[in-house]
């Protein structure tokens, strides 16, 4: 038995061709959503040791372009949310993601760089955005593909914290996917794969919008690097994008002092705090 056995639902654990094709061919990059994604029991565990957001162990990721937090050290995270990810890391099921993306050779990352658990109170919001394309601290490993698991049970429509998949040119918006319990959104990642939850969360005060999230990766030679590109939506102000654009440039310059430098996420916490805070 492997391990997608033992972590997905039934529907899951075989992909067929039909959902190859409908994954690869989908609009406006290649992507899956799928419903019940783990085994029931699995995402109920997940859900109900899911912790909640402190100063003293997660990322607070505030400025313009984004009000969420994070916490990625797997040795601070809940024992059955880290054996949850050792297994969507392991070997088995990076070989069904092989499979589902036609990206050969993914690699899980260890230090969950950017990903691991994400946390968005009343208010909460990401910017439309393409992801950093190469590991700040690992330059030949090339970001491919993103997995989120949703762990919100009894999500209400009119919260929000739809996750919206916008084409390259940023001129439409293609698809807009309910953060409902247990659903997984599946989806390569390039300069262009333009993502995100733009609209402030609407949820009460002792509600937040959880997720899980993972990243993969192939070793290449020479990738192309580009860090996280924020983008402004055709209807945004004027005034929106030129800050929209203002932040960007603010966090490359960050990331690159991360390739350079080895700096971690959680040592700039503090700074993106304030910053959000002017």
């Amino acid at each position: 038995m492997n391990v997608t056995d033992t972590i997905l639902d039934p529907e899951w654990r075989q992909i067929t061709d039909y959902q190859v094709d409908k994954y690869r061919n989908a609009h406006p990059f290649p992507h899956g959503v799928f419903e019940s994604f783990l085994e029931e029991k699995t995402a109920r565990n997940a859900e109900s040791c899911f912790p909640n957001v402190s100063d003293s162990s997660w990322i607070h990721y505030i400025h313009f372009n984004e009000r969420k937090h994070g916490l990625n050290k797997i040795d601070q995270l809940p024992v059955r949310i880290q054996s949850l990810i050792n297994e969507l890391n392991s070997d088995d099921f990076l070989k069904w993601l092989e499979r589902l993306t036609g990206i050969e050779g993914l690699m899980a990352d260890p230090m969950l760089e950017g990903g691991g658990l994400h946390q968005s109170q009343s208010g909460g919001f990401l910017n439309i955005h393409a992801d950093f394309t190469v590991h700040p601290h690992h330059r030949d490993w090339e970001r491919r593909v993103n997995l989120i698991v949703y762990l919100n049970d009894n999500w209400e429509e009119e919260w929000g914290g739809h996750l919206e998949l916008w084409n390259e040119n940023m001129t439409k918006r293609e698809q807009r996917i309910a953060p409902l319990f247990n659903r997984a959104v599946i989806f390569n990642t390039t300069k262009t794969s333009y993502h995100g939850h733009p609209e402030p969360l609407k949820c009460p005060e002792d509600r937040t919008r959880r997720s899980l999230a993972l990243y993969y990766y192939t070793h290449e030679k020479n990738p192309n690097w580009y860090s996280t590109n924020y983008q402004g939506r055709p209807d945004d102000a004027a005034s929106k994008k030129r800050l929209i654009w203002l932040d960007k440039k603010m966090i490359a310059t960050y990331t690159r002092l991360k390739h350079t430098l080895g700096i971690k996420d959680d040592t700039v916490s503090k700074i993106l705090n304030r910053f959000g805070k002017k």
